[in-house]
Formats: structure tokens, sequence, C-alpha cells
């Protein structure tokens, strides 16, 4: 039976054709198989096929398979695709090496192909689930450099910002799990930009009362597009787009909200948003220098800027420069 191009691959790799032919009756009826009979082969065949999934033999010839897996895993390609060994090899050490050189499972053999279905199923299944997060990571990532490909060609604004926010996270205590909901949560800080008029975003000059009050709209426009998700990371992304122009003292936009009562997110992303838009050009300032930014950010604190922020801000200016230079504006 001829399955179809989205039915997902498997390479498996065993250099006994008795054992590649009998994977190849428990698996053949629902998935796309591909064989190879030692390890440089299926180094090959991975690089080339990228299948979704690598069923792996120890004990072969010139190359085993830990070998197979550790250059597997050092190569770029094939870095990301799960490797499950099938194997006779039945010791606790032999297991616990397999898994330390980055496989997913271990099956021992003689095998049970209700098992490797099972095991199968299982991985494909994380498979689709992590290529779908990414897939959606990739979406947030590019509606949030959409907005600023309006007043910044490149879109490195959301790159470093976003940085700069989880550096700042980091230095505040927040959890790894967090640190990386905002990394990906805040390139969306001014996706309502999207609703912002050019005349306006790229006025080359002060913005007149009225204009200025249709440029304050962005932060509620890109809560409106973002909505309401049971999604943590864009729940927090809403916050972020509705709360980074508020400022400490309560004379920020749009809700004129003071100290606490803006959410910790919106005042991170204050800081490291405020940062980089006065140390890069735009088409209303030259960029300044980051000495100057600093000072002025410094004596802002307590006034627009969370005075802990700015503290913690200034103790990583290391970290934040490094991050500066490595995404600079060509």
């Amino acid at each position: 039976m001829q399955l179809d191009d989205t039915v997902p691959k498997i390479l498996v790799v065993d250099d006994e054709p008795n054992n590649l032919q009998v994977l190849n009756q428990i698996l053949s009826k629902q998935y796309r198989l591909l064989f190879a009979k030692s390890g440089q082969r299926a180094i090959e065949f991975a690089r080339q096929q990228q299948p979704q999934l690598i069923l792996l033999d120890v004990m072969m010839p010139e190359m085993d398979g830990f070998q197979t897996c550790q250059i597997l895993k050092q190569d770029e390609k094939t870095s990301k695709i799960p490797i499950i060994f099938v194997t006779a090899l039945s010791e606790v050490e032999d297991e616990f090496r397999g898994f330390e050189l980055g496989a997913v499972d271990y099956i021992t053999k003689p095998i049970s192909p209700v098992i490797v279905r099972a095991r199968v199923r299982t991985h494909l299944s994380l498979v689709s689930m992590n290529e779908l997060q990414e897939t959606r990571m990739q979406i947030i990532q590019r509606l949030g450099r959409a907005a600023e490909y309006k007043d910044n060609e490149t879109g490195l604004h959301v790159i470093r910002m976003s940085h700069y926010s989880m550096l700042l996270a980091k230095a505040v205590g927040m959890t790894e799990y967090e640190q990386n909901l905002l990394l990906n949560a805040s390139p969306m800080h001014d996706i309502g930009k999207i609703g912002t008029p050019d005349r306006i975003l790229l006025k080359p000059g002060k913005l007149d009362p009225d204009e200025w009050d249709i440029m304050q709209t962005h932060a509620q426009i890109g809560a409106d597009i973002i909505g309401q998700h049971d999604s943590p990371l864009l729940t927090m992304a809403r916050i972020i787009a509705l709360t980074h122009h508020e400022k400490w003292d309560g004379s920020g936009y749009p809700n004129h909200l003071a100290g606490k009562d803006i959410d910790l997110v919106g005042r991170i992303v204050a800081v490291a948003d405020v940062f980089d838009a006065l140390t890069t050009v735009r088409p209303y300032k030259h960029a300044w220098s980051v000495d100057e930014a600093l000072k002025h950010m410094i004596s802002c604190s307590g006034s627009h800027f969370d005075p802990n922020l700015i503290d913690l801000f200034t103790q990583i200016m290391p970290d934040i420069l490094a991050i500066k230079h490595k995404w600079a504006e060509q």
C-alpha cells in the first residue's frame, strides 16, 4: 500500500536483514519506512530525508549505534530527530548510556510488536506537539516583526528587546518557564502599531496633541488583536501589549496604572523597550549612546520606571550589551 507524504517517516537502522524485516512487518502499514544497514548510511539518510523518528540498533560493525547517535545529535540538521534504541543489549548501563547520548527511548530485543507500535506512536505524538508549538512561536514572532517593520526596517528591535526582557526577568527572580514565556510573548508588545496610520508612525518630528492621542491607541489595539485566551503565552502577550506604556507614577497610557498595579511583565518590557528605542535610530531621533540612555533612564526611575528594575538593569548591563552587539543594526 502506497502511503501519502503526510504519513510520518521512520528511519530503521540495523545490520541484520531479518531484524529490518520484522520491523517492516510491524510498522509498514502505518508509516513510511526507510532502511539503513550501517551507521554511516543512517547518518546520510537522516540528513537527506529528515525522518520524524529513528529506530536504531546498537551492535553494528564499524560504527555502532551509540557512535551513530552521538554524531546525529551533534549535527544541527539531525539533532532534533528523536532516536529510539532497539537492541539486544539489556544491561542498565547500556540503557543509561543510550539516554545520556540523547535517545528518547530504549526497546530491548526480542521485540514485542505491541510495545514497538505504542512507543513509536507516543514519540511521534510528541514530535507533532513540538512542531505545533514551534510553528505557533514562529507565527507570534512574525506578527511581532510585522508591526516593527512599519517603523524599523530590519525588525531587529523585537529580537533585542525580547532578550533584554528575558535577562531582566531572570535578574528579578522569575522562573525559567516564565522567562521563556516573556522571551516569546514580548515581541508582540507593539502589534497594535498595525492599526496606527503611517503618517503618524513615521512622522519625522514631534506629534501634535491629536496625533499623540491616536498613537496612544496602539496599546489597546494590540490587546484587542491578541484577544483573551487560555494560553499562558498569549495571555502574557496581551498583558504586555496593554501595559508596557504605563508609567510607575501613573502618567502612562492607556489606563494610567501606577506602581505595582502595572503587571510585572509590563514594567519589565517598558525598561527593555525604551532602552532599545533610545539607543537606536528612529524616524524622529538619532541613536543615543548607552551612557546617555542609562543616565536618562536612571533619572526616570520612580517616575517612568520601577526603581528596582532600573537598579537590576544597570547591574546586568554587560549581558545587555552582549545582546545589543549580537543583534546590532547593520
